[in-house]
């Protein structure tokens, strides 16, 4: 069959769809999506054997939506731009509202999550200032470090209910982990509330935080 004239240009197009066509290159997508990784945090994180991921990332490479530099012996990857973050947020966005059996594989997933009443990072960025509230960063204390909203305190998940004490009864905690299908502040909130304290989610985690155009702040802080 001959080529139809416009058919060079769709191929392009579609090398993207291809490329996007995995489950473990959006997962590796979304693990980058929080920061820099070498290839052995991105196969411990993803929980993808190492040769696969490397392989997996050469093919994220040549469709131009990762990019890595080099520090001495590692190799250090990131996503290209901000546009892909935003893009894989529309992708996600736009797959919830066409696909019930993802909104179902989410609610699976999860858990009920409507009762714990999400923080939006609209609603969160307009209460950075507010004394009512503290932000935990319920992530690995080295995803923390590399990023996180203004003002969160780093209380990993595995230390949370050793640490309770650490963290203020009278005032509201907004828990948030790394995107929209990270179990962590789900499974934070509802060890608070089982604790006694007030405590919503983070709606999208620090992903939906930063394609919101929200900055974000380096280095560690401890708990109030």
């Amino acid at each position: 069959m001959a080529e139809f004239p416009e058919e060079p240009i769709y191929r392009q197009l579609a090398r993207i769809g291809r490329t996007l066509a995995s489950p473990v290159r959006l997962r590796l997508l979304d693990v980058l999506d929080q920061g820099e990784h070498t290839v052995e945090q991105l196969s411990e994180e993803a929980d993808i054997p190492l040769k696969n991921t490397s392989a997996q990332l050469q093919q994220l490479r040549a469709a131009h939506l990762v990019t890595s530099r080099r520090a001495g012996t590692r190799v250090y990857y990131r996503l290209a731009d901000e546009r892909v973050s935003r893009f894989l947020g529309e992708l996600q966005d736009f797959a919830a509202e066409r696909l019930a059996d993802l909104r179902e594989a989410v609610s699976e997933h999860l858990g009920e999550v409507a009762v714990l009443e999400a923080v939006t990072a609209d609603e969160l960025a307009a209460r950075l200032d507010d004394p009512g509230i503290v932000i935990v960063d319920v992530r690995p204390a080295a995803d923390h470090a590399r990023g996180h909203v203004p003002g969160a305190v780093s209380v990993p998940l595995a230390e949370l209910r050793d640490r309770l004490d650490e963290l203020p009864r009278d005032i509201e905690i907004v828990a948030y982990c790394g995107g929209p299908y990270c179990v962590v502040s789900p499974q934070a909130v509802r060890l608070l509330r089982d604790h006694g304290f007030s405590a919503r989610p983070l709606a999208g985690g620090l992903a939906h935080w930063r394609r919101a155009g929200r900055g974000l702040r380096t280095g560690s802080a401890a708990a109030p």
